[in-house]
């Protein structure tokens, strides 16, 4: 009698090879985070205090949420080019329609998330490249924060600067909030249904389709659900900065982009990490703070950050191809 062997096995080398294609981008952001906290770490040993630590973080938080919700967007394929100017647009709000008539203001919050869904139904129904509406958006989201604060000023509430007042004793607050908005982003692509139908719609829609899910009301989804994480992003970094600005998040756009891929995401869609997503975040926040230590020229700070990432990126193609 002829015994057939079994095609695969769940110890085969193949599997074990997609295993550390799945896991790597993680590891080497996590990699690349502890490397920078080390340099930094021996520049200015200070920063190794519970204050240190919290000065260090501080300006992590609003740029974490911002690229879970970038995340969100790129699962289903596509790229938000609006985050930045849209993050500063809700510190306008906070610091000033926010702190005198509170309603509007949530109204108006509101009415940011619907217009998004629209964004979704753009993009779904007449096959509008995102890249292009989401930069005609930027556009309005500026335009719209120039008018209502033309310069940068303003006043937050009382108890949303109260947020970035909070400082323990014995653990650095800005933790709370990055581990906070990592397992919100976490749980909605992850452990939810819409979470895997987003990533399905960024991977396969046909089979998702046939399956006899929405495919315009998954993108919607997707869309309201990062309009939320940013409109957070806008509130934590009004209540770091007590005003409002609507250039005050200029740089989110691309380096929430940076921060997704940094951590594993695709272009392409179909993969959502949230952990990846924010170690590559933090580490893009920390290089911001090595580069101030370092004395640095402002002129060449944003030139030294992009071969920084650049260097982690090309780190992360050479182990995925040796891994396959």
């Amino acid at each position: 009698m002829t015994t057939t062997a079994p095609a695969s096995t769940p110890t085969s080398p193949q599997r074990l090879r997609s295993s550390a294609v799945n896991g790597s981008p993680a590891l080497l952001a996590l990699g690349a985070l502890v490397v920078i906290f080390v340099i930094t770490a021996t520049l200015q040993p200070g920063i190794l205090s519970v204050p240190g630590l919290t000065l260090m973080l501080m300006s992590s938080v609003p740029l974490v949420l911002a690229a879970q919700a970038q995340m969100v967007i790129m699962s289903v394929g596509d790229i938000d080019l609006s985050v930045g100017f849209l993050v500063g647009l809700i510190t306008v709000i906070a610091a000033t329609v926010l702190a005198e008539t509170p309603l509007l203001a949530v109204a108006m919050i509101l009415g940011i998330v619907c217009v998004y869904g629209l964004i979704a139904v753009t993009v779904q129904k007449w096959s509008a490249p995102s890249i292009i509406v989401t930069l005609g958006m930027s556009f309005v989201w500026l335009g719209l924060g120039l008018q209502i604060l033309p310069t940068p000023g303003g006043q937050t509430p009382l108890w949303l600067s109260a947020l970035s007042q909070w400082r323990p004793t014995w653990f650095p607050a800005p933790l709370v909030f990055i581990v906070l908005a990592t397992l919100v982003g976490w749980y909605v692509t992850r452990r939810a249904l819409i979470g895997t139908r987003m990533r399905a719609l960024g991977s396969q829609p046909a089979t998702l389709e046939k399956a006899g899910v929405s495919l315009l009301g998954t993108r919607i989804a997707a869309y309201a659900i990062a309009a939320v994480l940013m409109v957070l992003a806008g509130l934590l970094l009004a209540s770091q900065t007590w005003s409002g600005d609507i250039n005050s998040a200029g740089e989110f756009t691309l380096m929430t982009i940076a921060a997704v891929i940094l951590g594993g995401g695709t272009f392409s869609g179909g993969r959502a990490l949230p952990i990846g997503t924010t170690l590559g975040a933090v580490t893009l926040g920390l290089i911001t703070v090595l580069l101030s230590l370092i004395n640095l020229p402002s002129s060449w700070q944003s030139a030294a950050q992009g071969v920084i990432v650049l260097a982690v990126l090309a780190g992360r193609i050479v182990t995925e191809k040796l891994a396959r």
